[in-house]
């Protein structure tokens, strides 16, 4: 968006008729005076909401149904027992606020058709971008000693979370400090949402990756990242378009990322049988995030003080390892029995399952996210990601005979069941359907299964038919190949999209003349970072509470298209 549009926008905001009472006129009676009760709530308040910008673009955004002083009070009296009371009823207190959040009508981005291109760009313009990517990636490493990604708030929430969704995260999730932020911030986009602030906070975009717009991103590091910068190197390299310099250096900075992933963010937790296992904490501890000052206190002041570890970071770090050449004893551990504990059987341990808010889907054979620390804490309940399953299938077919898993029955049941849950969510359309989704889009989860399926077919006949025998992953593979091509590339993409088209595609063995119209978008778009990078920085993965924030960066985008590209030019060079 142009300078001009957020300009015109704030204006509109600016100088709107107030009609009703406003966000402040409800909590500042409530929230701003001395502090009792519970001091969080009123400081998450002061620093998240109160703050004198959008103070300033909220102060005109009225809600006329609470001119009624009785909604008034009803509201208050909420905030009032959430504040006050040691154990509230947050199904209680959490409905007057559900109420509200019913009102907000939010969508999906609907993406205009787009005609089909079948010219290529050059060869030579692919390698072209491929280095330009590798490029960025390697000077912002030498920068930084890192590679940087970046988290946005996004204040207008997500469209799939309503308010049957956030009585569900007040009553599920654990940590007092993060119901009280969902629930402000939810109160917070229904003022937003109905509002001519609207425009400003959530403005348009082209193609279905939400663009994480400036100025307020924050900088940090994890292994979750990591893995994936280290698998977009190791493309890099397999590419042979990497100068000797370059080469080295991208080794280099492999080797570093797979020390962070594997060393530096080690967490020992214990499994549901009592053995102790070596997992990958979310974010390592202080310094290692690479958060500024500022932040990490921001941070800890909204309520995200505690990280526990998950199931996902531990999949991707473990098999960006693997592939990296690593031999460390963690990847020795049998991580299926692990994950065993934390899978979902029906009628045995569906109440792992706290945070439900793809209930739209059937979880047996599922695997939750989040893992308990040894101290038992929970902050995040639980919730089951469709898309992370994956990343446990793929580790788990790069680990085959290291952990044993045709020889261990136990093992292997617990593979079959995880592929009978993404059957039956490709059976029902369901997995095209963002609501089913906890962290990622469809196209994310298409990309992924793609990487899943390319690790799959690497393995001997006779393996594959033990772990697939009734040929789940061909059927998912049609299911996957039929909405990239006949719904995310054949509408409007941008080169976010058109990298995920160009890794599901590459691996699931399409003709190569179908990755046109992606390639012609990323050619296009090459320079659209200015100063920042090649590419500017999309939505790559997403938390829906407390509020829609975003993770992707420069770097990030870069390092996918790099992914795509190097798929896409492996298959394209009859490498497939």
């Amino acid at each position: 968006m142009s300078f001009h549009y957020f300009a015109s926008a704030a204006c509109r905001a600016l100088t709107a008729r107030k009609d009703g009472p406003s966000l402040y006129d409800v909590c500042d009676p409530v929230l701003s005076g001395r502090a009792s009760g519970d001091p969080h709530l009123a400081k998450f308040y002061k620093t998240a909401l109160g703050n004198p910008a959008l103070r300033v673009l909220l102060r005109r955004a009225g809600l006329p149904e609470l001119r009624d002083e009785a909604k008034l009070n009803r509201l208050r009296e909420a905030l009032v027992r959430v504040r006050d009371d040691a154990e509230p009823d947050w199904a209680i207190a959490g409905q007057p606020v559900a109420d509200l959040v019913d009102t907000i009508a939010l969508d999906h981005p609907k993406r205009p058709p787009a005609p089909f291109v079948g010219a290529m760009p050059t060869q030579a313009q692919i390698d072209s971008v491929i280095r330009d990517c590798a490029q960025h990636l390697l000077g912002s490493y030498r920068r930084n000693d890192f590679l940087p990604t970046y988290a946005a708030f996004n204040l207008i929430g997500d469209p799939d979370f309503r308010g049957r969704e956030l009585i569900m995260a007040l009553t599920g999730l654990n940590a007092r400090g993060y119901k009280n932020s969902s629930l402000l911030f939810n109160l917070a986009r229904v003022f937003i949402a109905r509002s001519p602030a609207r425009a400003v906070v959530n403005p348009p975009w082209k193609g279905i990756a939400e663009p994480m717009w400036e100025p307020v991103q924050i900088r940090h590091r994890s292994a979750y990242y990591d893995a994936f910068f280290i698998e977009a190197l190791l493309g890099y390299v397999e590419t042979g378009l990497a100068s000797p310099t370059d080469a080295i250096a991208a080794k280099r900075a492999i080797a570093d990322m797979v020390d962070f992933c594997v060393n530096i963010s080690r967490e020992e937790v214990q499994g549901s049988d009592g053995a102790r296992f070596d997992v990958i904490t979310a974010l390592a501890p202080a310094p290692h995030p690479r958060f500024s000052r500022f932040f990490a206190q921001i941070k800890q002041e909204l309520g995200f003080g505690v990280y526990v570890p998950d199931c996902d970071t531990t999949a991707c770090s473990i098999s960006a390892a693997t592939q990296a050449g690593c031999n460390d004893p963690i990847l020795d551990q049998p991580l299926l029995d692990f994950y065993a504990g934390y899978q979902v059987r029906a009628g045995v341990n569906e109440p792992r399952v706290t945070v439900p808010l793809n209930d739209n889907i059937d979880y047996e054979g599922g695997v939750a996210t989040w893992i308990d620390n040894l101290a038992g804490e929970r902050p995040y309940g639980n919730d089951l990601d469709p898309t992370l399953n994956l990343d446990i299938l793929e580790v788990s077919f790069r680990n085959l005979a290291r952990w044993k898993i045709l020889e261990t029955p136990a093992r292997l049941a617990t593979v079959h069941r995880i592929i009978g849950f993404q059957k039956r969510l490709a059976a029902s359309g369901a997995f095209a359907n963002p609501r089913s989704h906890i962290y990622y889009l469809p196209e994310l989860y298409s990309a992924y299964f793609g990487r899943c399926y390319a690790a799959f077919l690497a393995l001997p006949l006779a393996a594959q038919a033990a772990i697939d025998p009734d040929g789940a992953f061909d059927f998912i593979r049609h299911r996957v190949l039929s909405y990239v091509q006949g719904e995310l590339m054949a509408a409007e993409m941008n080169v976010f999209d058109a990298a995920l088209a160009l890794i599901a595609l590459g691996h699931l063995g399409t003709d190569p003349r179908a990755f046109a119209p992606a390639l012609n978008v990323i050619v296009a778009s090459l320079g659209e970072g200015g100063r920042r990078g090649p590419f500017r920085a999309y939505e790559w993965n997403k938390m829906k509470t407390p509020t829609r924030i975003l993770v992707g960066g420069p770097e990030v985008t870069s390092a996918f298209v790099l992914m795509g590209l190097a798929v896409a030019r492996r298959a394209m060079m009859g490498r497939g």
